[in-house]
């Protein structure tokens, strides 16, 4: 909640909250400015198009085209996503006919659905200098997202995260059938910003209240090595609430952008927090800037980034979909602290693949990826996952 505020404060102070002029008015009076604007401070067109190779040509619009870049390796992650679920539920269905079908082996990446054994697991690490073989994929994983938010804000959520991706295309789909997407008022959307802080204190305040020996116990339960498998069983036998609860809040996505990841999300929380630490962030020059208010419009978080000089909200997930509307050269940009210091976007969105991939690749390197778990020990599990030994409330007590 404290972190809310203080972002909601210094975009107040910095936007000046008194202006009554709208992002939409500011942009409609900037347009005569922006077609008056001298060549020479106008951004370069892009030169993709002139390619006549393809691959050229796609290559060159990746390091010209930040959202095309954003976009193909949202896709890219989608489908990988998409892979280890078509994978997890073979390994599921050999599971269920107790070794019978064709077995497939069980994909480590499910385990970056697990995001609270992830947390648990890092306490255990921390405390015992140990990787725990039971979902050392989960806690590598979790790694990598820690990582991304310290060094590059809230990018995974915009950039890898496959909810999120889901949540843009609900509110873009929205945006296109509709015409717009509503926008909560000030007085409700900040103390309802607050709900994701809510939720991610309660999960650490039960993690953080076990013992080593808890954790252990926990780990090691018959409900943790069958986590994923419980998790798969909610969606495939999901129940009559829980299904509405979904399209309840699929509906919101359509009308609100992000909703999901605005206002209930904790690793968005966790992310917003670490953000703040981020040496980069987006930063606009004041000396070149036209005060179009394009940014201000295009931005999925609602962050007045025209009246601001360095992009500090927990909410930005520096999708760069700001820069990119930007029509003045040298003017909202990727930067370090000393101002001076700019990353190209093309390199950024490098940085945010690269740190996922190379943590998760030192996982496979050291041999902590997969886990320990024989095929006869989940045959076991499966045969007994829904006797009371499995049920969560055994595993934390």
């Amino acid at each position: 909640m404290a972190i809310v505020a203080r972002g909601a404060e210094a975009e107040d102070e910095q936007a000046g909250t008194g202006s009554t002029m709208t992002a939409s008015t500011a942009v409609d009076r900037a347009r005569p400015r922006i077609k008056k604007l001298p060549p020479e401070l106008r951004k370069d067109k892009p030169s993709y198009r002139s390619q006549t190779v393809w691959y050229r040509r796609i290559t060159t619009r990746l390091k010209e085209d930040a959202q095309f870049f954003r976009t193909s390796v949202q896709a890219a992650f989608a489908l990988l996503c998409i892979w280890i679920g078509i994978e997890f539920w073979m390994f599921v269905r050999w599971g269920e006919s107790a070794g019978s079908a064709s077995y497939v082996s069980r994909p480590p990446g499910a385990e970056g659905f697990l995001p609270i054994s992830a947390l648990i697991s890092l306490k255990y690490f921390l405390l015992t200098g140990t990787i725990n073989s039971i979902h050392p994929a989960g806690l590598f994983i979790f790694l990598a997202i820690l990582l991304i938010g310290f060094f590059l804000k809230k990018a995974f959520c915009s950039w890898l995260c496959p909810v999120g991706t889901l949540s843009e295309s609900l509110w873009r789909f929205g945006q296109k059938l509709l015409g717009r997407n509503i926008t909560l008022p000030r007085w409700f959307d900040y103390p309802l910003r607050g709900v994701k802080y809510l939720l991610l204190l309660f999960f650490i305040y039960i993690v953080w209240g076990m013992s080593e020996e808890g954790l252990r116990l926990f780990i090691d339960s018959p409900y943790n090595k069958v986590a994923d498998v419980k998790m798969f069983y909610f969606f495939a036998r999901i129940s009559g609430f829980a299904l509405w609860t979904i399209i309840v809040l699929i509906l919101l996505s359509v009308v609100i952008r992000n909703f999901w990841c605005r206002y209930l999300c904790p690793y968005g929380a966790l992310l917003g927090i670490t953000g703040l630490f981020s040496p980069v962030k987006v930063t606009r020059s004041a000396s070149t800037c036209i005060d179009c208010a394009l940014c201000t419009k295009a931005c999925p978080a609602g962050i007045p980034v025209h009246r601001l000089e360095r992009i500090s909200s927990d909410e930005c997930m520096n999708c760069l979909e700001c820069v990119a509307v930007c029509p003045v050269k040298n003017t909202l940009e990727l930067r370090m602290p000393d101002r001076k210091t700019v990353i190209p976007n093309w390199v950024f969105a490098l940085l945010v693949a690269g740190v996922f991939v190379g943590v998760t690749g030192l996982a496979i390197l050291t041999g902590h990826w997969r886990n320990d778990i024989s095929r006869e020990e989940y045959l076991g599990h499966f045969r007994d996952i829904n006797t009371p030994l499995y049920e969560h409330e055994r595993a934390i007590h």
